[in-house]
């Protein structure tokens, strides 16, 4: 889907959506969990999520690992003053890094200078290491290591919520009934 272009959904599919926007679960039978949660059956949530997929919707669906509660504490936030010629390739270079989880050109720069962002993340590899390959990469050799201090929330977007307006589509959350 194009960026700025709204995809109409279904009562289904924000039913669905809203079923599978927070945390979900790790037991065997989440698309069983799901499709309660959302009023329908298992193959019809399979079959929401793949078209959503498709259509551009849902970029994709998938765990995600808490990395600090599995013990990968290292990571930092790391700006980047990148020329304006050089930013596509930058960004492009430092997205294909694993250790890379979040690109980002911004505006208006950090600082004045400072227009590209990536959360880079340690463990296996030492930071050091790795902001060095980066800075190779990119060619750029000005750049902040931003660290935290401490993390005072993290936690995925709730888009669906304000659609549960009626007994017919349950809350997805335990405590919201």
């Amino acid at each position: 889907m194009s960026r700025g272009k709204k995809a109409e959904l279904t009562d289904l599919e924000k039913r669905v959506a809203l079923a599978i926007e927070g945390d979900v679960g790790v037991d065997r039978d989440i698309f069983e969990q799901i499709a309660a949660r959302a009023g329908t059956d298992e193959a019809a949530v399979r079959s929401v999520i793949e078209s959503l997929r498709r259509r551009g919707v849902l970029r994709r669906f998938g765990a995600v690992l808490r990395h600090q509660k599995a013990g990968f504490t290292e990571n930092v936030l790391v700006v980047w003053a990148v020329p304006e010629s050089k930013i596509e390739e930058a960004g492009a270079f430092a997205a294909r890094c694993p250790e890379v989880t979040h690109c980002y050109e911004r505006t208006p720069p950090l600082e004045g200078r400072y227009n590209l962002f990536t959360m880079v993340h340690g463990g296996v590899v030492p930071l050091a290491e790795i902001i060095d390959k980066l800075s190779s990469g990119i060619g750029v050799t000005d750049y902040l290591v931003l660290e935290s201090e401490e993390e005072f929330k993290k936690a995925s977007m709730i888009y669906f919520k304000g659609f549960v307006k009626s007994p017919e589509y349950p809350s997805p959350r335990k405590g919201e009934e």
